[in-house]
């Protein structure tokens, strides 16, 4: 209750587990501390929820664009940000987009991120599945490639990304 008082995880699924495992909350913060055996989940969907907000308001923003054609505009025109891809994309539109960005010259400093299904994208968009997505410039899409960033150190292994 002291002000101050915490518990610091690194924000991986592998600490998170870790940290349940071990009972390192309870040692932290010298009391006995009762976490869900699914925390690391539970921090998962927390994170893709955030996420999944911030392209909402990214979109009503008008800093995000949907769709393979209105992506490639953004992408040639030299306004994207970030290329977001469903998980459960094709590979050849993938592809198509990444070789643009390659074309381009911008596929090394281009941040392209995979993290939720189409459905999702749809569903936190208020649209069809959404299979390739856009941030362009803004605060707005700032804030929502930070989110993506987080969830994306959540998901993956530091080595890989």
């Amino acid at each position: 209750r002291a002000e101050g008082r915490g518990a610091w995880v690194t924000a991986t699924r592998e600490a998170v587990e870790e940290a349940v495992r071990r009972k390192a909350f309870a040692r932290s913060l010298k009391t006995d501390v009762r976490v869900p055996d699914d925390l690391a989940g539970l921090t998962r969907l927390h994170l893709e929820q955030r996420f999944l907000g911030s392209l909402g308001l990214a979109r009503k923003a008008g800093q995000l664009v949907t769709g393979h054609a209105k992506v490639r505009e953004a992408l040639a025109r030299g306004e994207a940000i970030a290329l977001l891809t469903a998980t459960d994309a094709a590979a050849d539109g993938r592809q198509k987009l990444l070789g643009l960005a390659r074309s381009l010259g911008i596929a090394d400093t281009l941040p392209h991120l995979e993290l939720v299904a189409s459905s999702q994208l749809g569903l936190a968009l208020g649209l069809d599945n959404v299979i390739h997505a856009a941030l362009t410039r803004g605060a707005a899409a700032q804030s929502a490639l930070a989110r993506a960033q987080r969830l994306a150190r959540f998901i993956t292994p530091k080595e890989t990304i």
